[in-house]
């Protein structure tokens, strides 16, 4: 059997978005996913991948290691101890996939892919380049070129997608939203440009509910503050609103399972945006543009896009905002958030979001300078 060890050292979203990628090298063989601690829950969810092994590169990630000499010996002994016949290194249009074509290499890999725009000496057997205009073309059809690059099949219509069944959804949520009939809206970010506000979030969530939707307000273990002052201020505004509080309370899965019984999820250009897409629930996308919409809105799903993507802070890559006001995304009231969700709700084909005969994607729609 071919042992194939595809590479993605990013977060969650990221190696989500690989995911299509992951499950056509599955085809040809064993495959194996490095990836980074911050993606390694995701690398558990995806279809495709047999072992996910992890490891802390000091090339990537929003606060990297420093060189770990050590660290860095022990993979190599570890992948050439397993006998890897072929090595892809999925990255971003901003990354190098050198310096882990040297690990590889020297982990005794014989055909290594990967997308560089550095002259990759010996490092690389196939070289890829991003389409034009330099960078262009979606995170997902970039992966898919790499393993076709590889000897994949490209799928007809990729898709999103998650290792099934999921948990039972939470039990935080009330018995009558345990089946779905909410809102999910996930204020935070691990890039602080790229989310909500508390102020601005709970307009939204307090709109969503005067609107008649049940709200669930999502995050991480790092997002409590955020979605308690969220919470609170929602009530405030709308104080018979069920607007309720599921931050830090469940694991990557757990989410999924949430998101999953969601009628829609507003977020912004995050990691959730690309699991709700994964099982299927449509996005109100509120994308902050410091990186492309065209690269990197929730994929596969039916998308409504929100914020002025022809602000100052465009394709800065900014990691917090440039711009007083966060007026990319500020101006996006909570009428606007409302509207586009109920654009959105349809109703649901349950083949689709549980990952069986998916189809041909929906489409997106965008508002992009609202």
């Amino acid at each position: 059997m071919t042992r194939i060890l595809a590479v993605r050292l990013d977060s969650d979203g990221d190696v989500l978005l690989t995911g299509p990628a992951i499950t056509a090298l599955s085809e040809l063989g064993t495959v194996d996913l490095l990836a980074s601690p911050s993606g390694a829950a995701a690398a558990r969810l995806l279809p495709g991948v047999h072992t996910v092994l992890e490891y802390d590169a000091p090339w990537s990630g929003f606060r990297p290691p420093g060189v770990d000499t050590e660290a860095a010996l022990e993979l190599v002994a570890r992948l050439r101890a397993t006998g890897y016949d072929q090595a892809v290194i999925f990255t971003s249009f901003h990354q190098s996939p050198l310096p882990m074509a040297l690990l590889a290499r020297m982990a005794g890999i014989g055909h290594i892919v990967g997308t560089s725009v550095d002259y990759p000496g010996s490092l690389l057997d196939v070289r890829l380049k991003r389409a034009d205009p330099p960078g262009g073309g979606h995170e997902v059809e970039a992966a898919l070129d790499a393993a076709v690059a590889a000897g994949a099949t490209r799928p007809e219509h990729p898709t999103l997608r998650v290792r099934h069944p999921l948990p039972a959804p939470t039990d935080r949520l009330p018995a009558e939203l345990r089946a779905g009939g909410y809102v999910v809206l996930h204020p935070g970010a691990s890039v602080p440009a790229r989310g909500l506000r508390a102020a601005h979030a709970a307009a939204i969530a307090a709109a969503l509910a005067a609107a008649g939707h049940a709200v669930v307000v999502t995050g991480g273990p790092a997002e409590r503050e955020l979605v308690a002052e969220t919470v609170a201020l929602a009530r405030r505004h709308c104080p018979d609103a069920l607007v309720l509080d599921l931050a830090g309370t469940t694991d990557l899965a757990g989410l999924a399972s949430v998101l999953e019984s969601a009628d829609c999820t507003v977020v912004g250009n995050t990691g959730p945006a690309h699991l709700s897409a994964a099982v299927g629930t449509p996005v109100v996308s509120l994308f902050s543009p410091v990186v492309p919409a065209e690269r990197w809105r929730p994929y596969g799903v039916a998308v409504t896009l929100l914020g002025d993507q022809h602000s100052p802070c465009r394709d800065s890559r900014a990691r917090d905002c440039p711009v007083p006001g966060h007026p990319c995304l500020s101006g996006v009231s909570g009428a606007d958030v409302v509207a586009a969700v109920a654009e959105l709700i349809q109703p649901i084909d349950h083949s689709v979001r549980t990952g069986q005969d998916a189809g041909t994607a929906p489409l997106s729609t965008s508002r992009g300078d609202r």
